[in-house]
């Protein structure tokens, strides 16, 4: 774990993508974004089978490749060799974006930068960064999914919270999002509000508020988060 702000431990990006394994059905077909879902595949928990999807065209991916393994003809969107799974396909690509833009996708993981108190996504360019950025296939996989989680640090580097009222960067996608894990917290958007199921160990409810920039529901004693 790391601190980072308030001197006090967060997850690691290895545990937020732990938490976040949790959170998928038995035999679902599920696309990883980049970043931190992209380390998902190697955290399912035991008796679990996934069918993992990925726009370059393979439903059935299994971990990383381990080293000296690798085949680099059998890569994930971010070109990091991987295993498959038995019974794994492969297709063209645009018959994976087909499957996600046809709402075949049972769950989608995807990082962000901002998320809103209605679900709204922003991860594809944050205004004043360098380079153009590109939004890629999120667009259709934020709106295609059944079921998207977010998956990200709960705040900036310099301390300012990613879970706002209204985003203020470039949008995604609207009212998208159905559950954010962060390095603090396990957070459901509900018509409602923000409903705050889990937090980190060690942290309490006040304290993932204070670094939320928007109210969070606790309708009761909150659990700190499992593993397991």
């Amino acid at each position: 774990m790391r601190a980072e702000g308030i001197a006090k431990p967060r997850l690691t990006r290895e545990q937020i993508a732990q938490r976040a394994a949790l959170e998928l059905p038995d035999g679902a077909y599920v696309n990883l974004g980049w970043g931190i879902p992209n380390l998902i595949a190697g955290h399912l928990p035991k008796g679990i089978t996934v069918y993992f999807h990925s726009e370059n065209g393979i439903l059935g991916m299994g971990p990383r490749a381990k080293p000296g393994e690798e085949d680099f003809d059998q890569v994930d969107a971010m070109k990091v060799p991987v295993t498959l799974i038995p019974g794994a396909s492969f297709f063209h690509q645009a018959d994976a974006h087909l499957m996600t833009r046809g709402g075949h996708l049972d769950v989608a993981v995807l990082g962000g930068f901002q998320v809103s108190e209605k679900g709204d996504l922003a991860n594809w360019k944050i205004p004043g960064a360098k380079g153009p950025g590109g939004i890629g296939g999120a667009m259709d996989i934020a709106a295609g999914a059944k079921i998207l989680i977010v998956c990200m640090e709960h705040s900036t580097k310099d301390g300012a919270p990613k879970i706002v009222k209204r985003c203020t960067y470039p949008l995604t996608a609207l009212e998208c999002v159905d559950t954010i894990v962060t390095d603090l917290a396990v957070i459901d958007v509900k018509p409602e509000g923000l409903l705050l199921r889990e937090v980190a160990p060690c942290w309490s409810a006040e304290e993932v508020q204070a670094l939320t920039g928007a109210p969070l529901i606790v309708r009761r004693q909150i659990p700190e988060m499992s593993f397991a």
